[in-house]
């Protein structure tokens, strides 16, 4: 069973729909126990890093995430769930989980159009078990203004250019996070969250 948290906001219906598509067992859910007995745990996030703070501690899912991440369990966060695992977030000022040593910058003024909305590719970095059996030429969905910056290049696993280049998949340990939404992203998106299924946490080459 995999839990989607829910935090009152961003994307979760879509990606249950992906996962019930896929035949996948999940629940949307904010209850600590259905979430600390997971066997896996997304954090589907969209909006403000501010806000989304504001929830998750008021909601006491902040201590839940931790201990999610302290006993292994494997976990996916996807958009701003790339940015609030991070230390600090420039949107807002916000500080955040700090399950990986970083922040989340703010796309610098000259960059093209803001936000990077639309279709990107990836450029692999570090092999990892959730982009097993991906095309190259893959393209994924983008809606961001925002993007990771892990402070450690070991926590760097795909870049994408947008006239800067990017980090579009972070990860540490049993913890990995994807700037683009792999549950709009069509097939390949599908896979992804299909290779997360079966994903034991293990950081071992594709």
């Amino acid at each position: 069973m995999i839990a989607i948290i829910d935090y009152q906001a961003g994307n979760q219906t879509s990606v249950y729909r992906a996962l019930v598509h896929l035949g996948i067992p999940c629940i949307i859910t904010a209850e600590s126990e259905e979430i600390l007995t997971a066997e896996r745990v997304i954090f589907p996030g969209v909006g403000a890093a501010g806000k989304a703070m504001d929830v998750i501690f008021s909601r006491g899912l902040g201590p839940v995430i931790r201990e999610v991440v302290r006993q292994g369990t494997p976990f996916l966060g996807i958009c701003l769930g790339s940015q609030i695992i991070l230390d600090r977030s420039e949107e807002n000022n916000t500080a955040c989980l700090g399950l990986i040593s970083g922040s989340a910058r703010k796309f610098p003024d000259h960059v093209k159009v803001i936000p990077h909305m639309g279709w990107n590719t990836i450029t692999v970095k570090r092999p990892h078990p959730i982009l097993a059996h991906l095309d190259p030429r893959s393209q994924f969905y983008f809606v961001h203004s925002f993007y990771p910056e892990p402070t450690h290049v070991d926590a760097l696993i795909a870049v994408t250019d947008y006239g800067i280049e990017f980090a579009s998949v972070i990860g540490k340990a049993n913890v990995v996070a994807t700037q683009f939404h792999p549950e709009k992203s069509g097939p390949p998106g599908l896979q992804l969250l299909k290779n997360f299924s079966e994903w034991t946490g293990e950081v071992a080459t594709c």
